[in-house]
């Protein structure tokens, strides 16, 4: 099962808070790592509107980015709600509804060319 969900979050810090509630491991080394088995695309403040330039490169209207600070997911693994149900649903981990976009299309990122509209949450 795999499922995509897009969210926003008010800052790279709560983002950051809720990717290491998902799971983490440190090495011999002291480096921290992911131990669970999503992918997770830290995207930032995307480009809401491109910015203008002139012909030698100088910036004449500044892009303007979003307030929140957005992150794609490629759940994989996910348990169903319920395993003998005809059609299986899903739910993320703690949290992460509370943050979920709904957007037209694939937005600024796809994973591996899946198309967000067939796997969204």
């Amino acid at each position: 099962m795999k499922k995509i969900g897009k969210y926003e979050f008010n800052s790279s810090t709560q983002a950051d808070d809720m990717i290491a509630a998902l799971g983490t491991s440190t090495n011999e080394d002291g480096n921290t790592y992911p131990s669970h088995n999503h992918c997770v695309v830290r995207l930032g403040y995307i480009v809401l509107e491109q910015g203008e330039y002139n012909e030698s490169g100088e910036q004449t209207k500044a892009p303007i980015l979003s307030d929140k600070y957005h992150v794609d997911v490629l759940w994989k693994g996910l348990e169903p709600v319920d395993a003998e149900a005809e059609e299986l649903s899903y739910v993320e981990p703690n949290g992460w509804a509370d943050n979920r976009i709904d957007i037209d299309g694939n937005g600024v990122h796809s994973f591996m060319g899946l198309d967000y509209q067939e796997y969204k949450f």
